[in-house]
């Protein structure tokens, strides 16, 4: 089961599109190699690491495996002192070219607030407390600097690693869930292929368009991964009365939602 489950992350991180496409923001995009999952072997994830970190593992794992990469650091941490001041995610070495890459690895779940006027403002979490447009630059200002810190290119250069020759790049990747019976959002310089789903209220799931359908509420690690049949179906009567528990405790739960046996829907249903 654990390795079922771990398939369909893999599958869920690969089918995931990157936010934005080449460079956006003055920030180049990874651009993902191909992967045959034919010949994987993958090494399980401790599935207690943040959603987030387990999403690295699974791109650590899909780097190891392809030839165009070799990692030459993962997860860094970067001390002033006795002080942890941030951590460098990969440097990836293009086995061609032998260019130096720094990849910062992000993978999010926004909510698109069209209240909101501009694109990359609207983009939240769940919980209205991660926002895109603050993610993005944080990137850009603290992330890509730490390298050429005086204590990131120290720590570099005891790896032999040099940091004015390391590019910088981020691969962030993003399911976005735009309102609820909302119209065509316009989303650029964002990536529209990022929807996902959709979000709404506890009232919005009270009326009937919900009643016969069938719910489940997954589990973070299940966030990425497409909804399938083999899980735990509830009816709408239990689904509510799950759901309205989270939604007390200030927790915008996603909610999988079976039509019929090979129509899904994901959404989230929030508090505020």
């Amino acid at each position: 089961m654990a390795e079922e489950h771990l398939e369909r992350q893999i599958k869920g991180f690969l089918s995931t599109p990157p936010i934005w496409l080449r460079s956006q923001f003055t920030i180049q995009q990874f651009d993902f190699p191909q992967v045959d999952l034919q010949d994987l072997r993958p090494t399980p994830i401790p599935q207690k690491l943040r959603l987030g970190h387990q999403m690295e593992y699974v791109f650590k794992q899909l780097i190891e495996d392809g030839t165009q990469y070799k990692i030459l650091v993962h997860n860094l941490p970067i001390r002033k002192g006795k002080q942890t001041i941030g951590e460098i995610d990969f440097i990836l070495k293009d086995s061609k070219t032998e260019a130096l890459i720094h990849v910062e690895m992000t993978y999010k779940f926004y909510i698109i607030d069209p209240q909101i006027s501009e694109s990359v403002h609207q983009l939240m979490g769940p919980n209205r407390r991660d926002m895109f447009f603050t993610k993005m630059e944080k990137i850009k200002k603290e992330q890509f600097g730490l390298l050429h810190s005086p204590e990131g290119s120290t720590a570099l250069q005891a790896l032999g690693i040099v940091d004015t020759q390391v590019a910088h790049q981020a691969c962030f990747k993003a399911q976005l869930f735009e309102p609820y019976l909302s119209k065509p959002l316009y989303l650029r310089p964002l990536n529209p292929k990022c929807i996902a789903g959709y979000w709404l209220r506890l009232h919005d799931l009270q009326t009937d368009t919900f009643k016969n359908a069938h719910f489940y509420i997954p589990y973070k690690s299940q966030w990425v991964i497409q909804p399938h049949e083999a899980v735990d179906w509830s009816s709408h009567y239990e689904a509510v009365l799950e759901i309205n528990l989270r939604l007390l405790k200030q927790n915008a739960p996603m909610v999988w939602m079976k039509k019929s046996e090979t129509e899904f829907e994901k959404f989230f249903v929030v508090w505020w």
